[in-house]
């Protein structure tokens, strides 16, 4: 017997407290639960302030002097009639879904043919070729936007959604390929070299046994794409000029604020409807992105 250990009645039983005096109910609010509720509050806050503004009337938008601006009284649903009925907000939101869903399945689709070449061919500078994808990503997109839109205007794609669908993935695919590379790069190498000795070839390898054990990785960027996509705002703003073709961002932004006016209870209504298929998104995925993130394929 150790000095921890001690037998009673037959059985053995260990007296070791380890961790368990910190399990004190001070220490688990003060190192657990306060520090959650302020991550809660800090980002559940302006989605309760967007909501609580897009069904405030008029008269209570800024007088704080008779009304909480924390809370409403008599909610209306003016402003979100206005703004689905009265703007092009609907075919602002259209337009958002197709060029964000199309712009990263072209990125998705480029990132794991150049994802898979850096990291399992192992041709010459494939690592250098790595770090200069991920260096691309780096550049802000306030210096890219001048050479695109005079590519843009050259082949007369200025005020589409092609123009967009075409140039998003500029900065899509870097961020991709990166991210992607590192799930590659978790994938055991006996896996293809197995595949290789059975006479597959690198086609069949890559569809049949990397991007099925990929899957996860492939949604994780899949969802950060779509997010930076839905969310994107310069180039959209620089080459999209007609009511009709802009996306949320912008037809927000531009529609809805009138010189010094600005139509706050619409404002937040589009802000927060043009939020939530980004929340929808994630809460399906939840489960493949957490899995991306925390971890690989395992041996």
């Amino acid at each position: 017997m150790t000095a921890n250990t001690t037998e009673t009645a037959g059985h053995l039983t260990d007296d070791v407290v380890g961790m368990s005096h910190h399990d004190t109910l001070a220490r688990k609010i003060l190192v657990i639960y306060l520090p959650l509720a302020v991550f809660l509050f800090v980002l559940l806050f302006p989605f309760y302030w967007m909501a609580i503004t897009a069904v405030k009337p008029n008269d209570q938008l800024t007088n704080y002097a008779n009304y909480s601006p924390f809370w409403v009284v008599g909610p209306t649903l003016d402003h979100i009639k206005y703004l689905l009925f009265e703007t092009s907000y609907p075919g602002w939101l259209w337009n958002t879904v197709i060029v964000a869903v199309c712009s990263t399945v072209i990125a998705l689709a480029a990132s794991v043919f150049a994802a898979y070449a850096i990291e399992r061919v192992r041709f010459t500078g494939a690592r250098i070729t790595g770090l200069m994808v991920f260096l691309a990503y780096l550049i802000p997109p306030s210096i890219l936007f001048i050479p695109l839109a005079f590519i843009v205007f050259q082949l007369g794609m200025f005020d589409s959604r092609l123009a967009l669908i075409l140039t998003y993935p500029t900065f899509l695919i870097p961020f991709c390929t990166w991210l992607l590379m590192g799930y590659f790069r978790s994938i055991p190498f006996e896996l293809e070299e197995s595949a290789l000795v059975d006479g597959a070839t690198r086609w069949q390898i890559l569809t049949r046994v990397v991007l099925p054990l990929a899957v996860p990785g492939l949604i994780s960027a899949g969802i950060f794409a779509f997010t930076l996509a839905w969310n994107e705002f310069i180039y959209a703003l620089t080459f999209i000029q007609s009511s009709e073709n802009k996306t949320v961002p912008v037809g927000v932004l531009t529609e809805l604020v009138r010189g010094d006016v600005y139509e706050w209870g619409s404002l937040m209504a589009g802000a927060l409807l043009g939020s939530l298929p980004v929340v929808i998104l994630y809460s399906f995925f939840v489960d493949y992105y957490v899995s991306s993130m925390t971890g690989a394929v395992k041996e």
